[in-house]
């Protein structure tokens, strides 16, 4: 096992979890043994990425030889209730409270739709994470998904996005919960903050709640998943009973007046207002990491994953609804929507009963984040793209520590520095991206299987997938240049739907064991075109700072990651090599 080689110099089982700090716990690769050996290293960048990027894993590999770099095994003690309540405690954040009332202001009672559009987005992609999921339980999610399917680099492509994905949404989770607890207290959001002047504007106000708040809810998390689980729920349980009260009082003080006009701004402005809104329902594929501590996960995964994302999407819809009930459009509160709704009819109480049910919100999401970002984290360092020294796991915790720690810093410095509309642009680029590639490799997995599908057949699967995505960013770019009328529309989807039914008649050569995504290709491939569709509707300085962050992650793995998982694949080969010489 290449990992076990790699590493075999110290016998590591014996030793204390906290006592490894030597330069072999964090780069034990033969390119890392001394400076002579690296730069050999670097002089063979270029033969090694292009052996990087041809490089595809097995489900064999993720699911076992990479397991065993963690020492100790994650505890089996997750069921399919408990995920319910995960995928529901980490997607009922502050979205629902914030977003909803900053574009129901602008796009009016067609946020109902905006929010029926992304949910449906969102569910395409759970129904792709669950077979997944369900095929490969293992920490790794949606990196290891891709690393089997789509090859090392595209792999880490994901990794840098889901790792930036990480300390970016727990940072605006942190800030947005400082926001909220200020805004019981005064009117005033930036109340429990410090501002400093020789700081750059969205970086000069220091946010010590937020920093707080993310330490205490990793520490929990690095406790147990049984008890993070139980306290989720527990607390989930509480607030959806909020909720009902919300949505009930909603319809029965609301009045379907102010329901008209329901397009104010068009379906521009709905579409545009589905990219905003779809951060409400980002969170899901962290409960699809949680598959190698589940104790059934053929009939938990689809249950907890599919069914919690169909109640939220109807959650969330009613929940808009009632709000543009209550209140004109023009005279939503951005800041606290809720809250001063209830105030408008009479409930000061209530704002309070909001305002708790929002801060629970987004205290379950910051624990369930932190344990999804933690098994994100254990599987890519499984693989050496990062040191290894964070996939070790505590043998009686059953937890990734060292996971868990490395993003809780990392989330709490840019949280007390950043402001929260900085880090949502980034966040929501990174999470389309990310699940537009899974719908991608879902297809990849049902048509192609390496030595057993003929070329022929992966040529046409290959074009028919490059008209697809070629397809919805050309209807992307008609919509956002205004350009063509429905014709360039018709046009575009036209061009899909041939692309997906060639796609249809061409014979798949793998069949899902236990559960399957239904409509192959159709559904994953409208996955891709919604998900295109709602990267194209973010703002010019989201690709800006999406692409920089990328651009930076990209050097880091021409410099060490390239090189030490290109010594660990190499080392695998040699070990098979070995064994079949005996």
């Amino acid at each position: 096992m290449p990992i076990q080689t790699i590493q075999e110099q110290e016998p590591n089982r014996t030793r204390s979890y906290w006592r490894r700090w030597s330069k072999q716990d964090f780069f034990p690769e033969p390119s890392f043994s001394n400076l002579t050996s690296y730069r050999a290293s670097l002089s063979q960048t270029c033969p090694r990425l292009k052996d990087r990027l041809l490089d595809r894993s097995t489900d064999t590999f993720e699911l076992v030889e990479l397991q065993k770099a963690s020492e100790n095994s994650m505890r089996k003690c997750l069921t399919w209730w408990d995920l319910l309540w995960l995928s529901f405690g980490s997607v009922v954040g502050s979205g629902i409270f914030t977003i909803t009332g900053l574009e129901a202001h602008e796009v009016g009672p067609s946020i109902v739709i905006a929010y029926a559009v992304a949910g449906l987005s969102a569910l395409l992609s759970s129904f792709c994470y669950t077979e997944f999921a369900v095929e490969i339980p293992v920490a790794g999610g949606s990196f290891s998904y891709l690393r089997v399917e789509l090859g090392d680099f595209i792999a880490f492509i994901a990794a840098s996005n889901i790792l930036l994905e990480a300390v970016v949404g727990a940072a605006g989770l942190g800030r947005a919960w400082s926001s909220y607890l200020a805004s019981l207290i005064t009117n005033n959001a930036d109340f429990l903050r410090f501002k400093v002047s020789f700081l750059a504007e969205g970086f000069n106000l220091l946010d010590p709640v937020a920093v707080l708040v993310l330490l205490v809810a990793n520490g929990i998390a690095m406790s147990g998943t049984k008890m993070t689980s139980v306290l989720n729920w527990i607390s989930s349980i509480i607030s959806s009973f909020i909720i009902v009260f919300i949505i009930v009082v909603g319809f029965i003080r609301g009045k379907t007046s102010n329901l008209d006009p329901f397009f104010p701004e068009g379906a521009k402005g709905v579409f545009e207002a589905a990219a905003v809104v779809y951060w409400s329902y980002t969170g899901f594929d962290m409960v699809a990491t949680m598959a190698e501590e589940t104790k059934k996960p053929s009939r938990d995964i689809p249950v907890g994953l599919v069914g919690s994302m169909a109640i939220i999407t109807v959650v969330y819809c009613l929940m808009s609804l009632v709000l543009t009930m209550m209140q004109k459009y023009t005279d939503i509160d951005v800041n606290a929507p809720y809250s001063v709704a209830f105030s408008k009819i009479g409930m000061n109480w209530a704002k309070y009963l909001v305002g708790i049910c929002a801060l629970k919100g987004m205290t379950t999401s910051l624990l369930v984040g932190s344990l999804g970002q933690a098994r994100y984290t254990t599987q890519i360092s499984r693989a050496h793209m990062i040191p290894p020294w964070f996939a070790l796991v505590h043998p009686k915790t059953g937890t990734p520590i060292n996971a868990t720690l490395l993003v809780t810093i990392s989330s709490a410095i840019v949280a007390f520095f950043s402001s929260l509309d900085v880090l949502s642009s980034v966040f929501s680029f990174s999470t389309l991206l990310i699940f537009m590639l899974i719908a991608v490799a879902l297809l990849v997995r049902r048509y192609y299987v390496k030595d057993v599908t003929p070329k022929n057949d992966l040529f046409k699967f290959l074009g028919c997938l490059f008209v697809v995505v070629a397809s919805c960013v050309g209807g992307t770019i008609v919509w956002n240049l205004n350009s063509g009328g429905w014709i360039g529309y018709a046009v575009a989807a036209l061009v899909w739907f041939l692309g997906t039914l060639a796609m249809a008649l061409l014979s798949k050569h793998r069949v899902p064991k236990v559960w399957g995504v239904p409509l192959v290709p159709w559904l994953p491939s409208l996955s891709i075109g919604m998900n295109i569709f709602l990267i194209g509707s973010l703002g010019t300085v989201a690709f800006y700072r999406f692409f920089i962050c990328s651009a930076v992650m990209f050097i880091y793995y021409l410099l060490v990651g390239v090189h030490a998982t290109y010594d660990v694949a190499h080392q695998s080969e040699q070990d098979s090599n070995d064994q079949e010489g005996k």
